[in-house]
């Protein structure tokens, strides 16, 4: 499998005392399914956000397919983004919109500024979107506005808005923590689904150990923005949930022994 990102000694400085990254490396392959796990402030979603520069890393390399994203220019990274889609906690919809309207906005860095402005779509465009709907369970949903919706479906739109851009990569940011358990259950079926059947690499921070270890090819596990622990799933046994998770431990072992349970 080819090397679609590789983090080389990547650092995060906010103001003179917070250190969000110290020196993290990791590569990650086409098509693979990464968790990142660990406590709150750890890191993870500031990491997550420097792959696509929405935060700008202090020091090191951060390279997409052999190109370091750090020195681009502004349409370097427009064509970056357009290659990297982001599903994000609380959905950025614009509720006045349709389904559509909102599915559609995921070509926008495709456009020119007036294309953008006047929603000039083609017809292929509002195909592959109808497609990736449907695919999503949503086809009955797609003239309504987004504010109609539930959290699930809501995220279901956000995730179609990121693969109307044909990414090579999607990553998501707590894209469960504000659903219930079944809609959580329906969002990583999906995204599961969307890395093994579209060969799309999917990054995802998640609170819930159980559910990386369910769903994950790999893990991330992050604390003080270090990454702790690089591997696979079947390695994550209590002492390296330990060192990720610090004096939070004791509320994730329960996940852990009803995971090797199941």
């Amino acid at each position: 499998m080819t090397t679609l990102l590789e983090f080389k000694q990547v650092s995060k400085q906010y103001g003179a005392d917070t250190r969000a990254l110290s020196n993290v490396n990791f590569t990650v392959k086409q098509g693979e399914f990464v968790s990142i796990i660990g406590p709150s402030g750890a890191g993870k979603s500031t990491l997550l956000r420097c792959i696509n520069r929405m935060i700008d890393a202090s020091g090191g390399e951060i390279m997409f397919e052999d190109s370091n994203i750090m020195g681009l220019n502004k349409r370097g990274l427009k064509q970056l983004r357009s290659q990297i889609g982001m599903v994000f906690q609380h959905y950025n919809l614009v509720d006045r919109l349709s389904v559509i309207e909102n599915v559609l906005h995921g070509r926008l860095g495709y456009k020119s500024t007036l294309e953008g402005v006047l929603g000039l779509y083609s017809k292929e465009e509002k195909r592959r979107a109808y497609t990736i709907l449907k695919t999503l369970g949503l086809e009955e949903q797609i003239y309504k506005r987004c504010d109609q919706l539930s959290g699930g479906q809501k995220q279901r739109v956000g995730i179609a808005r990121a693969l109307v851009q044909d990414p090579k990569m999607l990553l998501c940011d707590e894209p469960i923590a504000s659903l219930d358990p079944n809609a959580s259950i329906i969002i990583m079926n999906h995204l599961r689904d969307i890395c093994t059947t579209m060969g799309i690499t999917v990054i995802v921070n998640l609170h819930q150990v159980e559910v990386a270890l369910k769903y994950s090819d790999r893990i991330l596990g992050v604390n003080k923005g270090s990454v702790i622990y690089d591997g696979p799933p079947a390695g994550i046994k209590r002492e390296q949930l330990t060192r990720i998770y610090g004096s939070e431990i004791e509320e994730h072992i329960g996940e852990l022994e009803k995971q090797h349970a199941g």
